[in-house]
């Protein structure tokens, strides 16, 4: 690798000659052969180590990548400008279709306030159908409770007056017996029977 550097920097002091030798000092101009510097840069050139060349070719590759990425996204957006043009074009096809979708927004609105309408008045028959059940079931057992009360105060009466019966009877006997307290005394078994606590 030194001796690569060697000779590149040979050929670099060749080049500095050449460009000295001959010319108008004066003026900054030199007067040089074009075939004695493309032999130097040539000479150059092949002198660079591997690495640099290797490099180089990889930035002209990177170059060339580069470029063929710029056309095919050229070519991307043309491509996508023409398909916007023919869209464009067929902006007929495009409203029709618009009032199309239009069409079919309204008969889906139409159709939801059909539904939410059937919804509420079905709504509105379950609640007057309730109220109808709870009146009627409340009639029913209103009907029912006056039966039932009707009933026990017939009952109730019955009771009474067998209750009454019972004290005309007994009243009856006590007064029939002789002495007061004569029945009680002959079965004092009965009595204990009837006494109030």
């Amino acid at each position: 690798m030194n001796s690569q550097q060697d000779v590149i920097y040979g050929l670099m002091n060749d080049l500095e000659e050449a460009l000295d030798n001959k010319g108008f000092p004066l003026l900054g101009y030199s007067i040089v052969k074009k075939d004695t510097v493309t032999n130097i840069l040539d000479k150059l050139y092949a002198a660079l180590p591997d690495e640099i060349k290797e490099a180089r070719s990889l930035l002209r590759r990177k170059d060339e990548l580069q470029y063929e990425a710029q056309q095919k996204a050229e070519k991307v957006v043309s491509d996508a400008q023409a398909e916007a043009n023919r869209l464009l074009s067929e902006s007929d096809l495009l409203r029709a279709v618009q009032r199309e979708a239009e069409k079919i927004k309204e008969q889906v609105i139409n159709d939801c306030e059909e539904i939410k309408r059937k919804a509420v008045d079905e709504a509105e028959n379950i609640r007057v159908q309730a109220i109808d059940e709870a009146t009627r079931i409340k009639d029913g057992a209103n009907i029912y409770a006056e039966q039932v009360l009707t009933s026990l105060e017939q009952n109730l009466g019955q009771l009474q007056e067998v209750v009454k019966n019972g004290q005309v009877q007994l009243e009856r006997r006590r007064m029939e017996s002789e002495e007061p307290g004569i029945y009680a005394n002959q079965h004092p078994e009965y009595a204990k029977d009837f006494k109030m606590n």
